[in-house]
């Protein structure tokens, strides 16, 4: 616990507030790529991210259709 508060500066320490407004204005003012960008983001750290796995894989499959 010692080595911890050595390295800890004390007086550059600073609390803000992130209200609904702060929130909007930063969504706002970004751009469309940006938005997409966070939005995969937050995909890949809920569900994960697999490069081998990257693409949909595609499956067909056919029926035999009985005789009139």
């Amino acid at each position: 616990m010692e080595n911890l508060e050595q390295g800890l500066d004390r007086n550059s320490f600073s609390v803000g507030t992130l209200d609904d407004d702060d929130r909007r204005r930063c969504w706002r003012t970004s751009t469309h790529e940006d938005r997409l960008a966070a939005l995969e983001f937050l995909r890949q750290v809920m569900y994960g991210y697999d490069p081998a796995a990257d693409r949909i894989q595609r499956v067909l499959e056919t029926a035999e259709l009985g005789g009139r």
